[in-house]
C-alpha cells in the first residue's frame, strides 16, 4: 500500500521538478543580466555573432511587448498571472492522476514553470530590485517589470523603395526579445499543438493507449 501511494507521489512530482528547474533556470538568467548588463542596445552582448544576442529590457506588460495601459491593468495582469499560475498547477495534478500520456504532462510542467518564471517577476521584482517598479504605479508590489533578454535579429534591412509606405523603411525579422520563462511555456504550447493526436486520445491512459496500439500492430502484421 506505502509503495502505491509512493508511486502515485512521484508520478506527479516529476513534472513539477521540471517547472522548478525552469524557474530556477529562468531566475538565475534574470539575475545574472540584472547585477551584469546595462539596459538597451548599448549593453548588448552578441552571443552568436548577429543571430543571437542578449539585450537586456524591461518588460511592463506581456509577453513579445503587449502592454495594457490602464492605472490598475499591470495589477489586473498580474493577479491574474497568479490565479492562472495557480491554474495550470492544479491542472497539471488533475492530469497527472489520469493517467494521460507523459507528453502532455512533461509540456504542462514547461508551461507551468514558465507561468511561475514570469509571476515572479511582476510580484516581487518591483518591490526588491532597484529601478524595476513601474512609474507611479500605485503599489510596488505586482508592479514589477518582467527582465527580457534573449534576442534573436535573424535578418535586418530596409524594404526597398518601390513598396508603397514602407519603402527604404527598416525592418528587423523577429524583434521581440523575451526570456526563458517566455521560450518554456512557448515550446510547451508547441508540443501540445503538435502532438495533440496522441496527447488527447479521447483522454485514455496511456496503458490503454499501448493496449490498442499493440493489438493494432498485431492485426496489421
Amino acid at each position: 500500500m506505502h509503495c502505491h501511494h509512493m508511486d502515485n507521489m512521484n508520478k506527479y512530482y516529476k513534472y513539477y521538478l521540471i517547472a522548478l528547474l525552469v524557474v530556477i533556470i529562468d531566475q538565475t538568467s534574470k539575475m545574472l543580466v540584472y547585477y551584469n548588463m546595462d539596459i538597451g542596445t548599448f549593453g548588448e552582448v552578441n552571443v552568436l555573432g548577429d543571430w543571437f544576442k542578449l539585450h537586456y529590457l524591461l518588460n511592463p506588460g506581456m509577453a513579445f511587448g503587449l502592454r495594457w495601459d490602464w492605472e490598475y491593468g499591470k495589477l489586473a495582469l498580474s493577479l491574474f498571472r497568479v490565479l492562472a499560475m495557480f491554474g495550470i498547477g492544479y491542472y497539471l495534478y488533475t492530469l497527472a492522476k489520469k493517467g494521460v500520456h507523459r507528453g502532455l504532462l512533461i509540456s504542462m510542467g514547461l508551461i507551468l514553470g514558465g507561468a511561475i518564471g514570469n509571476v515572479v517577476d511582476s510580484t516581487f521584482y518591483g518591490v526588491f530590485l532597484e529601478n524595476n517598479a513601474i512609474n507611479g504605479a500605485i503599489t510596488p508590489w505586482f508592479h514589477g517589470q518582467v527582465i527580457d533578454m534573449l534576442f534573436f535579429p535573424i535578418f535586418d534591412g530596409y524594404y526597398p523603395d518601390w513598396i508603397p509606405s514602407l519603402g527604404g523603411d527598416y525592418f528587423l525579422f523577429f524583434s521581440p526579445v523575451f526570456n526563458v520563462a517566455d521560450s518554456s511555456i512557448f515550446i510547451g504550447v508547441l508540443f501540445i499543438l503538435i502532438m495533440q493526436k496522441r496527447f488527447f486520445v479521447a483522454d485514455k491512459s496511456e496503458e490503454e493507449v499501448e493496449v490498442e496500439e499493440s493489438a493494432q500492430a498485431v492485426v496489421t502484421e
